[in-house]
């Protein structure tokens, strides 16, 4: 057997000892793991989860378990195997016992007794762990190993009995020392490594609790020297006696090199001139393995290794074995790669090459040597603009890593290493440009600057491309250098202006168009404005039509609201999606004030004050003129009447029309001797005064001269002649009106 044995069990994980990378095939944990590996009945899963029990402790039971799957062990330099095992039993006379190995045919039906649950006829390598003498029916524990073909048909043909020089191997019997059955589990420790001066040879050594119990070579004899693979797994039996067989902690070691791909493939040109193609083998090794210094290739055909790999040659469709070993690794090395070399006439082929046209140009810039005409390697590669430049090798186009222009075609002339030549065409296209087109994006005024808003430029309706990108630029020129990115979009604050916007594809193409930004500036009602009313009047503001939603102070949302007091309003204008706040005021109207009368014999003349304009006058709050001069009043006690424009409750005041007096006769004999107002004497401030004709003030009566003139002036009599006189006073009414009344007096005096 070339480099092959044992023992992969389960799950994979990675066992690091110094510089060991290694795969391990287990049963372990608890609850322990049987996935991937299949088990023959009676064995089960143990009563705590940690282990498996092969078989009950009860007569004539056989199990097994084994992996699902074969194993190759042909790189295999070393192994190395860790179980431990139980056997126990409620009775004093156990066994029989419990076997691992690697078998090109495992058991389905596992042997009974002896046989250690082994198939007949088992092909490869078996260790058991024997507890019954089938010679002397005596308790033993024994180690036997075969590395062959065993019959194990009957009790005397069964491991216990296989003795082939160089390929078995039996223990004494360390039932005194290192005995088998308990309650307590034995650890195994099995290593084997290549014997590299005999043939399918293992040195193997076997530890029991740390005891060497076999330290020696095996080499496959019989049908198992032919193995290439084989399935791995424990078995157990009882006959006449009988133990519970269990085993857990179960850890195979191997290395596994982890191909990239486990194969790959080339089409070579053929030499014109021998008809061999010749390749350089170590130039597929980073196919494999990501690092191929760290490892050694061995490339083989037919089984024979390759003498010349970086220049082997080949005249026929030819698959090159390639064997990878970790050199950090201790243990196997497995699998192995392909190679597949085949042998074409070389043929460049057409292609088609896209690149951007961004923002709508006519031409684009290619990039020549990315066009795959070819895949193989170390290929040369000429362009020309025209087929007949080609033919002719003029006019190359040097700069084929940058080539500017329209659509259209080249053509590519390639040598292969072998000296092989094709033409190819390569046409030059456009990738798709995003669809794209100008847009406007209004927003709502900002309050504090009504000139600006707030844009989010991503929502402008620019394309309805999926999978772009949107960049934004306040000038077409940094569009296109991509400098001065307008960041974050989302929150962009400007007035009316224009923006761009850079849109770009999967494909890296751009398309740059313009935005237009509005700015929603405030829209007020026209026909809302402030109004003046009566104090105990109400009114209507109207918002006017036209506005898309209406929201007043008052909550109403109508356009116009009614029976409004006076106060201070407002009323929030939709228009689109924006909204101005308007403010409006109800104001009183401001009352008329009668600031004096002016009193001429019968006639008063209305002075106002405030108000608005124009102004009615009654002297019965019935009738009213636009004049503010009244004639022929009665003297005495007279009410004025005064109202404005808003026709308000009107303003009044009570004023006295006193009686005329036109003349005084100052001689004494008690008959008109003075002017006498006293009568006046209740109204506030009283003034008498007394004007010659040249508006001398000749005299003055207030209180404390009895409102009373006898013609007298500083002490004299003044001379017979017409005195002036006005009557001043303030009206006892809530606005203290000024009153003056004008008149003439006739004195009299004897000289």
């Amino acid at each position: 057997m070339n480099k092959k044995l044992l023992f992969y069990f389960s799950l994979f994980i990675l066992f690091v000892s110094g510089k060991l990378s290694s795969q391990t095939y287990q049963l372990t944990g608890n609850p322990i793991s049987t996935t991937g590996w299949t088990m023959v009945s009676p064995t089960v899963v143990g009563t705590t989860g940690d282990f498996i029990q092969l078989t009950p402790d009860t007569n004539n039971q056989s199990g097994s378990i084994r992996l699902n799957n074969p194993i190759n062990l042909k790189f295999c330099d070393k192994w190395r195997v860790e179980f431990d095992f139980r056997m126990d039993s409620n009775q004093t006379a156990n066994g029989d016992g419990l076997a691992f190995w690697y078998l090109a045919n495992p058991p389905v039906a596992s042997v009974l007794g002896s046989g250690l649950g082994v198939s007949q006829n088992a092909v490869g390598l078996i260790v058991g762990f024997d507890s019954y003498n089938n010679t002397t029916t005596a308790v033993m524990s024994k180690v036997h190993v075969a590395y062959g073909q065993v019959v194990n048909t009957t009790d005397t043909n069964n491991v216990e009995f296989f003795n082939v020089a160089g390929s078995s191997f039996h223990s004494p019997d360390m039932n005194t020392t290192l005995p088998f059955q308990g309650t307590t589990f034995k650890h195994v420790e099995v290593n084997a490594a290549v014997n590299t001066s005999i043939p399918n040879t293992w040195n193997i050594t076997i530890k029991i609790d740390g005891n060497t119990i076999c330290n020696q070579s095996f080499t496959a004899s019989g049908a198992a020297a032919a193995m290439t693979q084989g399935y791995f797994g424990f078995s157990a039996s009882t006959g006449g006696n009988r133990s519970r067989h269990s085993i857990k902690n179960v850890k195979i070691y191997t290395d596994k090199v982890s191909l990239l791909q486990p194969s790959v493939s080339q089409s070579l040109c053929p030499n014109p001139s021998t008809g061999f193609g010749t390749v350089n083998l170590t130039s597929f090794n980073s196919q494999f393995v990501a690092n191929p210094a760290n490892y050694t290739f061995t490339y083989l055909v037919g089984g024979t290794p390759v003498g010349s790999p970086t220049t082997f040659q080949f005249n026929a469709n030819t698959t090159v074995n390639v064997i990878i070993k970790d050199n950090s690794a201790l243990l196997c090395d497995n699998p192995d790669g392909v190679i597949q070399l085949n042998l074409a006439p070389f043929t460049a082929t057409n292609v088609t090459l896209l690149e951007c046209n961004n923002n709508g140009a006519s031409t684009a810039t290619y990039n020549l040597s990315t066009a795959n005409v070819t895949g193989v390697l170390g290929a040369t590669k000429k362009y020309y603009r025209t087929l007949a430049d080609l033919n002719a090798g003029i006019n190359e186009i040097t700069n084929f890593t940058a080539y500017v222009s329209a659509p259209g075609k080249v053509y590519v002339k390639v040598t292969t290493p072998q000296g092989c030549t094709g033409n190819a065409e390569i046409t030059l296209g456009f990738h798709p440009l995003p669809v794209v087109k100008d847009a406007i994006l209004e927003a709502c005024f900002n309050e504090t600057n009504p000139a600006t808003a707030t844009f989010d430029l991503t929502t402008a309706n620019v394309t309805t491309d999926t999978g772009i990108t949107k960049q934004f630029y306040t000038s077409l020129a940094n569009a296109l250098s991509g400098t001065n990115e307008i960041i974050p979009a989302i929150a962009y604050i400007s007035g009316n202006t224009d923006v761009y916007v850079k849109v770009t594809n999967t494909n890296n193409c751009f398309v740059i168009k313009k935005i237009s930004l509005k700015v929603v500036t405030p829209v007020t009602s026209s026909v809302l404005k402030d109004k003046i009313i009566c104090i105990n009047e109400r009114t209507t503001l109207d918002a006017g039509p036209g506005f898309a939603g209406y929201l007043w102070s008052t909550g109403a949302t109508t356009q116009s609201i009614v029976g409004v007091p006076i106060g201070n309003y407002s009323v929030i204008l939709k228009t689109g999606n924006c909204f101005t706040i308007q403010f409006v005021n109800v104001k009183m109207a401001a009352n008329p004030v009668i600031s004096t009368i002016d009193i001429s014999n019968n006639t008063l003349t209305v002075n106002v004050l405030g108000g608005t304009a124009p102004y009615k006058y009654s002297l019965d709050g019935i009738n009213w003129q636009d004049s503010n001069i009244f004639k022929g009043v009665p003297r005495g006690e007279n009410k004025v009447f005064v109202k404005d424009f808003y026709n308000c409750e009107p303003v009044h005041v009570q004023i006295t029309v006193p009686n005329l007096i036109n003349a005084i006769t100052p001689n004494g004999d008690n008959v008109n001797d003075f002017i006498d107002y006293t009568a006046l004497a209740y109204k506030k401030n009283l003034v008498f005064t007394v004007y010659d004709r040249y508006g001398n003030l000749k005299y003055q009566a207030d209180k404390l001269r009895n409102y009373t003139w006898d013609g007298m002036s500083g002490g004299k009599k003044l001379s017979t002649g017409t005195y002036w006189y006005t009557i001043t006073w303030t009206e006892n009414d809530a606005n203290n009106t000024p009153a003056k009344y004008n008149g003439w007096v006739l004195v009299k005096n004897r000289e």
